[in-house]
């Protein structure tokens, strides 16, 4: 499996210059909330993503007064051989390079270096619309399934040209025939690989979920979706008036959502903060057993303060299957310092820590 063993970060977000070798087990980073953690894990992400795990636009993650960012990584591959991997963003470029080679499609990239990232973010989820949701499976199937990414890329631009006809208003329907038929090619597959990874994932957050919380409540995910009722293609065709007023597509994949519910009732209205930061982490947990099983090695686990909002039994439980066998690389963030050393001496020795303040890390040995 990749295990990332030393990261060089330049301008991203706080950080101006960062050099730091990591521990292949457990790493823990402390500091004070608007320090820069979560800035670190997301340079690491960033890496295996070639995205930010917030949607913001690149700009965002420049640090002030810059024009760009850089973040380089070396890698133990799962081939035993290290590799280099570096990505620069500047003005609008994106460049990827690999062991000094530059990489023409940076989509190749994508599902080298298998990643899961836990964070507060991820309250939108459960709070924020179905695109959130979108965005997560897309993110997960993107990196385990090539020919998933490629066809959600397709419809996506195909979309956008069906959308931009329908708004300017001068409609040719045979071209229209064309842009339907093909882009009901693409959302075909897409559609069955996310009624499967729901099917999958169903059972397996119910049992994290169950490990965290006591078993006290029954969370299940349930996916939605156009197709369900009807191939696309007839979809489109039987919304064309509609379409045509509205001036966009009103059907498609780009509708589908995932419905997350605790004891059948929809998790945003009736779950507490700690049930839902209980189902996030299990959500989570339950991509990072789906894609062990897929790729046959653990991704790069980022928990970005998972203690917070969860009792000391939840937070004992958690820690329980972090310890538990089938895990990898790890990297923590905590508030606490003497509460996140106390968990994962317990766990581990083979561990690094690092304190944080505006933006610079310092191993303590």
């Amino acid at each position: 499996m990749p295990t990332l063993k030393k990261i060089v970060v330049q301008d991203f977000r706080n950080i101006a210059f960062q050099e730091l070798s990591f521990s292949p087990n457990v790493n823990c980073i402390s500091g004070n909330n608007g320090e820069g953690k979560t800035n670190l894990l997301d340079a690491i992400y960033y890496l295996s993503m070639t995205k930010s795990a917030f949607p913001a636009p690149d700009r965002y993650n420049w640090r002030f007064g810059t024009d760009g960012f850089t973040v380089g990584g070396t890698y133990l591959m799962d081939n035993g051989l290290e590799s280099r991997f570096s990505i620069r963003v500047a003005e609008g470029e994106k460049k990827l390079v690999r062991d000094d080679k530059p990489c023409t499609r940076i989509s190749e990239h994508i599902g080298l270096l298998p990643v899961v990232m836990v964070s507060p973010g991820d309250i939108a989820l459960v709070s924020e619309s179905g695109e959130e949701r979108r965005r997560f499976v897309n993110g997960v199937l993107s990196q385990m399934d090539r020919s998933y990414l490629a066809a959600v890329q397709t419809y996506n631009r195909l979309l956008a040209q069906r959308n931009k006809m329908l708004k300017d208003g001068n409609v040719d329907w045979d071209l229209m025939d064309v842009f339907d038929a093909r882009m009901a090619a693409a959302a075909q597959p897409a559609f069955e690989a996310r009624k499967r990874f729901s099917e999958e994932l169903r059972p397996v957050i119910q049992s994290y979920y169950k490990l965290i919380s006591g078993g006290s409540e029954e969370v299940s995910v349930e996916y939605r979706s156009d197709l369900a009722k009807a191939p696309l293609e007839e979809l489109l065709k039987a919304g064309r008036d509609r379409d045509q007023a509205l001036r966009f597509t009103g059907s498609g994949i780009q509708r589908d959502d995932f419905l997350f519910t605790l004891d059948g009732h929809p998790i945003r209205r009736c779950g507490s903060q700690g049930q839902q930061k209980s189902f996030l982490v299990s959500l989570k947990f339950a991509q990072y057993e789906i894609m062990r099983e897929g790729y046959g090695y653990a991704p790069i686990l980022l928990l970005d303060d998972v203690f917070d909002k969860l009792d000391m039994n939840r937070i004992g439980n958690l820690i329980g299957m972090v310890a538990g066998s089938g895990f990898g690389q790890i990297f923590i963030t905590d508030c606490n310092k003497v509460r996140l050393s106390g968990i994962v001496d317990r766990i581990t020795d083979d561990r690094a820590y690092f304190d944080t303040a505006a933006g610079v890390f310092t191993k303590v040995e």
